[in-house]
């Protein structure tokens, strides 16, 4: 059985730390006969400037005949508008794909200076609808302006996407409890105090998957308790189930109190796709500098392998997601290892180098 990835450099540091996450997944593809197979393609500034646009349908239809994909970041954000050319490939891939679950860890490292001392927790974020304009709707955008100087934004809540990510959820909590000693948790999180309508369809949603999950404990919280909670008490949070935009703050928070962005791993993932993704954007103005952090997006990497090994039975993949995870946790043991967002002054190329080191010694 082989596997087939699609790979997207991306924007900005892209190239970078993809360069560091293929050099780590071709090392443990090398030496436990994964039989993966990496296919490299462009997209973003760079496919702007040879077609005119950052992405295209046959690109989408080689993401869908993939076994997974792993994108570097895009700096969609400085793109030119949609009619000419600027399109968003992460919230493109996210929609066609319908990978309605963005699944992001947050953890304490115990050498990395942090603003917590005792987090181990998941966010689980819708991923397709809600306050995001750019994906919410069937045709359009969801953001207007009828008159000069009025803005209009919609949030679109379905009873479906709220049902599908409450089970994400709460199998993510599932599977968690095995390695816990504590029963395990979810967060629900929500503002329906304000948004009755659209808040009350995803409350309701969770409280009904809920009701399926006698093993699992659930609480419902508001957004601002939330955040608070977050950073007085994060040891109390294992898995926070919430919609696209609250998980999306959430998650960059719980992550800068666990020490930096640049550790913080991502999955996109639907019941027939997934994407790996680093959490952080495309950070232009470190590119090309060799100082990035890859971790992010190895890690991001390491769950993609996982939830590709699940799907198809590969305990290969998954030990080698686990091998991945382990020497990362060996890597930040040592503060010369760290890059600059983590108050040191390894280069990217080092990092990487290092990292390899210590997998190559875990095979």
């Amino acid at each position: 059985m082989s596997f087939d990835i699609l790979v997207f450099d991306g924007d900005g540091i892209g190239p970078e730390i993809m360069s560091s996450t293929l050099e780590v997944i071709e090392l443990l593809n090398t030496k436990l006969k994964l039989n993966i197979n990496l296919k490299k393609e462009i997209l973003g500034f760079e496919l702007l400037k040879k077609k005119g646009v950052t992405f295209t349908d046959d690109l989408l239809l080689k993401s869908k005949e993939a076994d997974g994909i792993i994108l570097g970041p895009v700096d969609h954000n400085n793109y030119p508008s949609v009619s000419d050319g600027g399109i968003n490939p992460s919230a493109k891939l996210r929609i066609e794909l319908d990978l309605y679950s963005n699944i992001r860890p947050a953890k304490k490292y115990v050498n990395v200076k942090s603003l917590s001392q005792n987090m181990d927790l998941v966010i689980v974020r819708e991923n397709t609808e809600g306050f995001y304009a750019d994906r919410n709707m069937y045709d359009g955008c969801g953001e207007f302006s009828p008159i000069p100087g009025v803005g209009l934004s919609l949030r679109k809540i379905t009873k479906d996407a709220s049902l599908k990510i409450a089970e994400s959820a709460f199998e993510i909590a599932k599977s968690r409890s095995i390695n816990q000693t504590k029963k395990s948790k979810v967060h629900v999180v929500h503002k329906a105090n304000v948004m009755k309508i659209t808040d009350g369809i995803f409350l309701d949603a969770c409280r009904n998957i809920s009701s399926k999950y006698n093993d699992i404990d659930c609480e419902e919280m508001l957004i601002d308790a939330c955040a608070a909670h977050l950073v007085r008490k994060p040891e109390q949070f294992d898995v926070i189930l919430t919609t696209n935009m609250f998980g999306d703050i959430l998650s960059d928070l719980a992550t800068e109190l666990s020490g930096s962005l640049g550790l913080a791993g991502s999955l996109n993932a639907g019941n027939k796709y997934a994407m790996a993704q680093a959490q952080h954007g495309a950070a232009p103005d470190i590119a090309e500098k060799n100082i990035a952090n890859p971790i992010s997006l190895i890690l991001s990497s390491a769950m993609l392998l996982d939830w590709l090994g699940k799907k198809r039975r590969s305990e290969k993949l998954i030990l080698a997601s686990n091998l991945i995870n382990k020497s990362v946790l060996e890597l930040l043991n040592y503060k010369e290892n760290f890059t600059n967002d983590l108050g040191g002054k390894a280069s990217t190329n080092k990092t990487t180098e290092n990292l390899t080191k210590i997998l190559t010694n875990l095979i």
